[in-house]
């Protein structure tokens, strides 16, 4: 079996965004309330990501639309593209938390019923 290497295994690391809690106790109603919390704070934080994104697209398709200022082409087609990135990089955030906090509950779950 080939082992990643060095780089590969930080790029990984990267790209969960340090997802890797795994309860040691058993989960306490303190525990569910902030899972809860935490999944508010999810949806909140793809929802500010999604408002960012239509701003860029609407500064982008903004300049797009300016026919005396030519030069302004450049910053329509960076702000279309971060706006793509930025709801690209909050989906995925968006769906990296939600399993791992569906992960979560359910290990908790199943400690609780045994």
């Amino acid at each position: 079996m080939k082992t990643p290497s060095p780089l590969k295994i930080k790029k990984m690391k990267l790209l969960r965004f340090g997802r890797d809690f795994k309860p040691d106790d058993e989960v306490i109603l303190r525990d569910y309330l902030a899972i809860e919390r935490t999944r508010l704070a999810n949806e909140r934080t793809l929802l500010s990501y999604v408002r960012s994104s239509l701003y860029l697209l609407l500064g982008g398709i903004a300049f797009l639309q300016l026919e005396e200022f030519p030069n302004f082409k450049f910053l329509s087609v960076l702000a279309l593209v971060f706006s793509a990135l930025f709801f690209i990089v909050g989906l995925y955030r968006f769906v990296l938390l939600k399993k791992s906090l569906k992960r979560l509950y359910y290990m908790s779950e199943s400690k609780n019923d045994n």
